[in-house]
């Protein structure tokens, strides 16, 4: 393994540690009680995993073919069963089960 690899998945697991820390101890601020930084901080999570859908679909949506036509159906579905049931699990596992079988 390179030593440039190494130094990449260090910074990256020590960043994605201090994302999740930090805003535990910085949540026992009476600062944070309101303003911009408590909606900087409530951002966080969503930006993160919004980050990490587009991260983990574009190069399927990208290719083309079939595996854009899976990513595309999958999350198609996703949002309207969300949309009709207002559970994160139940339009998961569906958009899952959507894709699988595409």
């Amino acid at each position: 393994m390179s030593k440039d690899l190494i130094i990449v998945a260090v910074a990256v697991g020590l960043g994605t540690w201090l994302f999740r820390f930090l805003p535990t101890r910085l949540g026992r601020s009476p600062a944070l009680a309101s303003g911009r930084l408590a909606g900087a901080m409530e951002a966080v999570g969503p930006a993160a995993i919004t980050t990490l859908l587009i991260a983990s679909v574009l190069p399927d949506l990208a290719a083309g073919g079939p595996e854009r036509t899976a990513v595309l159906v999958g999350c198609g579905v996703t949002g309207v069963t969300y949309a009709v049931t207002r559970n994160v699990v139940v339009a998961t596992l569906i958009g899952a089960l959507a894709y699988g079988l595409v």
